[in-house]
């Protein structure tokens, strides 16, 4: 949706990031934390060109040498996630969807591969990142393990619902997994 909306993708993560910071002092919020993602990792898109400013951004308000305001004693943090499984952006829905429909799956690359976490793995890394002492301006990164690859997580989601994938209509199978290219910007390995 961001990379098809670059303006409202701008106000979004990098204007609205700031209207927040700028809330939280006038407010005296004692913790704020940035949910930024991986993608802000040397960005190829606009969703990770605007996490990544929004980053910048809690650095730069965290920073009590620049002076932004004498008021300021919010606590600044971001942390970033790599995909969340179960969340409204997860990809098992749109598998189990396409599933349900008998085909076919879609996976934009065979080589793909992201991070995944669970929804209690992300609240508790927001709930430790706002705890912590020394966090402000620090971008936290919770340990997600090995990255998995898209088309073998979409082979055991097929096999999980009793089925059999298949990578082409020749081959025997109940499920066409399709490969379909990636979009725009988007990287194969996220970091």
């Amino acid at each position: 949706i961001v990379e098809d909306n670059l303006i409202e993708g701008f106000y979004n993560n990098v204007l609205g990031t700031k209207s927040c910071i700028e809330a939280s002092i006038k407010s005296k919020v004692d913790n704020f934390v940035l949910i930024s993602t991986d993608k802000a990792v040397r960005p190829t898109n606009i969703m990770g060109a605007t996490k990544r400013i929004s980053e910048m951004l809690v650095q730069t308000y965290s920073n009590p040498d620049k002076k932004i305001t004498t008021l300021n004693r919010t606590k600044f943090c971001a942390v970033r996630f790599g995909n969340v499984l179960g969340s409204s952006g997860s990809v098992l829905p749109l598998f189990a969807e396409q599933i349900q429909h008998k085909g076919p799956v879609t996976v934009t690359h065979k080589e793909m591969t992201r991070y995944f976490m669970t929804i209690q793995e992300a609240s508790q890394l927001v709930i430790q990142a706002s705890a912590m002492d020394d966090s402000n301006g620090n971008i936290f990164v919770l340990d997600m393990g090995d990255p998995v690859k898209i088309i073998e997580l979409a082979q055991k989601v097929i096999e999980l619902s009793g089925l059999r994938w298949k990578l082409n209509n020749n081959d025997e199978g109940d499920i066409l997994i399709k490969i379909v290219g990636t979009r725009k910007g988007e990287k194969l390995f996220e970091e």
